[in-house]
Parts: C-alpha cells; structure tokens; sequence
C-alpha cells in the first residue's frame, strides 16, 4: 500500500463513488417539472424576478464600462464569428449587477435571479421558447442554485456572485433543451467544476471586476449545456466536492431536496429598493423612520453624530470615504450620508457627482458603525440594525430595524416592484417601451415567445 498524506483519499475509492442520493432526486425532479406543477405564488413571484433582473440589467447597460466593453467585445465576437449568446448572457448578467439592485435570497447569502435569468434571456436568441419555459426554467435554475448557498458556507474571503450561480444557469438552460435525467446530473457536475475564485474584497475596496461575476456564471452556464452535449463529463459528486471542501464547508447534502417541490426558494426571495449592498438597508431603513419622526428632512449640517449598532456583516461596511461607485455602495456611512443629502438611497445618490458632493462626504466621517455579537447572533432569520442620531441642537433620535424592507417578513407589494422596474429602465429605453415591457413579462405565461422582450428591451 502506498503512502498517502492524511486527507488524500485513493483513486481507487473515488473512481468507485456512487452518485449521491440528493443529486439523483434532483435530476429526476427537474426533468418531470413542468410549468403547471408551479404553485401560483412561484408563477407570480418568478416573473417578479425575471422583471427586477430585467430592469437592473437594462438599468446597468448604460453604465459607461459596461458600454464600453460591450462594444469591445462584440467587436471581437464578429471579428471571430463566434456566438453571440454567450456574449450576451456575460454582459447582460454583468450589468445586472453594476447598480447593486438585483434581486437575492437572504437563505442561500447571495443574488441568484442574475445568475440565471440572462442566460435564459441568452438562449432566446438563438431557439425559439414560451414563456412558461421560460418561467419554469428561471425557478429551477434558482431553486438548485440557492439551495446550493443553503446548504454550505462558502469561505468568508469568497464573494457569493460567480460561484453556485453557474449550476443554476447551467441547469436553467438543461431544462430549456428538454435535457433526460442523465443530462442534467451531468450538467449540474459539470457546472459545479466551473464557478470562480471570488474575492470579498472587491466588493469592500470598489474593484469593479466584481460586477462581472455574474456575467460568467451565466455565460459558462451555456457553455456548460455545450459540453455536456459534445460528450465532456463531471465528478460524480461535483456539487459535494466543490462546496464540500473547496469554495465552502458544512456541506449538508439534505438541504438539497428538503421539501423539494414544495417549498420554492424564489417565493422566499427579496426585492431591494436602495441601490447599495443589501447589509446597509436595516440601518437605512431605520434612518428612514428617524427622518419621518424628524419632520421628513434632515439638514446635513445639524446632524452632529450617528451611530449604527448592526450585525458583523454589515458592519464591516464601515469605510467612510469610499474611491468609487461601488465602493460606496458598500459603505455604509457613505450610504446613510447620501440618503440624508438627497433624499434617499436612489440609483443617482451614488453616481459620481453624489459621490463628491463635499457636505455628503463630510457627513459620512461623523457616522460610526460597530458590531453588536447580540445581533450577528440572530443571523439568518433577521437582518438587525439600531441607529442613534444626534443632532447639534442636542435632540436624539433612535430607531431599530429587525428585517430588511423587501424581506420575505416584510415584503415589497408587486405594483413597488412594477414602480422599481420603471424607475430603472425608463431612462434607458423611454417611458412608453418600458411600459410596454413591464407588460410584456406580467404576461409572460401566454407569450410563445420572448422575441417581443428582447426587441423591447434593446437600448435606443
């Protein structure tokens, strides 16, 4: 017997693993799924999120990078002749997220509408589907891909985005291509060997190659439909593997089928409203209630102090003099700053003019963020925040928040999210197309196709 380094297990027993049991219910599931099995709440809600990731999507083609590489990079596409779904299901999945105002679920620790919905949106390019297709593909690709953050931690140095997105495009797509239980086990395992090596840091120092994350997973999730089509095979048990030891640990396997079919993730999802990092909204929505109790407006220059008692997550936002758009999405001084000086959390409160507004920027140096261990305890099920403020003429105010505004214990109404939709793609493509799209995807289950969304949301 040769020796091995303890941890190293032997070819000779992994070449010999047996698939496991969650993944073949998983396949089974998705391949019988069809569109009428859908409970009409996860009918509603699924074009609810196809919907939100439109309007961020739409909202983030027009940010001057992603323009930019856009063009760069279809330039190349016809240069080489190569697909142009594939570039499409990158960049539209990176501009989904340059605003930070997609979707997410508080359960899996991440955003999983963008990591499907422009891949499916990708794949109408070039075949022909209904929009109940599309709909059951976009809740099977989140199902798989939030229970995935469910059911492991990935390491706190990795970012969310980019990682068990890729299987829920990947499976998103399978479903679109009427892929047999064989196919999408395959798939989810040659997915699952596909996600990136995230860094959490890009959020927190504004490096802008986070926002393109999501672009990949979406686009290997097409890919990964190709190869498995052209013969390439995964692990046995990729998913266990990858977010067993590798990207993540506390791998628990049953949480992948737990009431599998009944309870849907994306009916457990959020809505955002404030356009920064979901970790700033307790504390700004409780600024919100101290505003309100204040008169309905602050003056910048009689706030003397305020300090925000949070969970960890969100106090490690603490910088308060962020270097660009990004950055200060993740800041949470320069967040409760902005909302003071404009008047809320809006897409323009962070754009760069906001962003050097001298009385905004001082402001965010009299703001103090702390950790409370009593409010990470309650981690998960609640998102925490107390605010105190005070102002130079001695008057204090306070204000706590349990839940996130959006949260499943505390949700958006759906004409909010209609309002949303349109706040974000009017400007890019007019208030009458926009209109016609939010239309267009209410009424996504008659659709035989998505032609009409995708002409209609072509920028002008």
């Amino acid at each position: 017997m040769a020796i091995l380094t303890p941890g190293v297990v032997p070819a000779s027993i992994l070449v010999t693993g047996k698939r496991p049991a969650w993944l073949k219910q998983w396949a089974g599931f998705a391949r019988k799924a069809r569109f009428g099995d859908l409970p009409e709440e996860v009918m509603a809600r699924s074009r609810l999120v196809i919907l939100d990731c439109l309007g961020a999507i739409i909202a983030g083609r027009a940010e001057p990078e992603v323009a930019a590489a856009t063009a760069r990079l279809a330039k190349t596409a016809r240069a080489r002749r190569t697909g142009s779904p594939l570039l499409h299901a990158f960049m539209d999945g990176t501009a989904g997220t340059m605003l930070e105002i997609d979707e997410g679920n508080q359960y899996a620790r991440g955003h999983p509408g963008i990591h499907v919905v422009p891949a499916v949106l990708a794949a109408a390019r070039n075949r022909k589907f209904s929009g109940k297709d599309a709909i059951l593909a976009t809740a099977l690709g989140y199902e798989i891909g939030a229970r995935i953050g469910i059911a492991s931690k990935l390491h706190v140095t990795m970012h969310p985005h980019g990682t068990w997105g890729v299987v829920g495009a990947a499976l998103a797509i399978a479903k679109l291509n009427k892929a047999s239980a064989a196919e999408i086990t395959e798939v989810i395992n040659v997915a699952s060997s596909l996600g990136l090596t995230t860094s959490r840091r890009t959020m927190l120092e504004g490096a802008t190659v986070r926002n393109t994350y999501a672009g990949f997973s979406n686009m290997i999730g097409l890919m990964a439909w190709d190869l498995v089509s052209s013969g390439f095979t995964g692990e046995v048990d990729g998913v266990g593997s990858v977010y067993g030891g590798i990207a993540a640990d506390d791998w628990r396997p049953g949480e992948m089928v737990a009431e599998l079919g009944n309870r849907w993730e994306i009916a457990r999802n959020y809505f955002k409203r404030h356009a920064a990092c979901r970790y700033n909204h307790g504390a700004l929505d409780a600024l919100g209630r101290i505003i309100a109790q204040a008169g309905g407006r602050l003056d910048p220059a009689s706030v003397a102090s305020i300090n925000v008692d949070t969970y960890v997550w969100a106090a490690q936002l603490d910088h308060p003099a962020p270097g660009n758009m990004l950055a200060a999405k993740f800041s949470m001084p320069f967040s409760m700053a902005t909302y003071i000086v404009n008047g809320g959390a809006t897409l323009d409160a962070f754009r760069e003019p906001a962003r050097q507004d001298a009385m905004t920027r001082e402001l965010a140096t009299r703001i103090s963020i702390n950790e409370d261990v009593s409010l990470t305890a309650q981690l998960p099920a609640l998102r925490p925040a107390r605010v105190r403020l005070v102002l130079t003429d001695g008057r204090t105010f306070e204000a706590e928040a349990l839940t996130n505004k959006g949260d499943t214990e505390d949700p958006y109404a759906a004409a909010e999210v209609h309002e949303k939709f349109m706040e974000c793609s009017t400007p890019v493509v007019g208030h009458a197309r926009a209109l016609q799209l939010l239309d267009a995807v209410l009424d996504l289950d008659s659709a035989p196709s998505l032609s009409n969304i995708l002409k209609l949301a072509e920028m002008s």
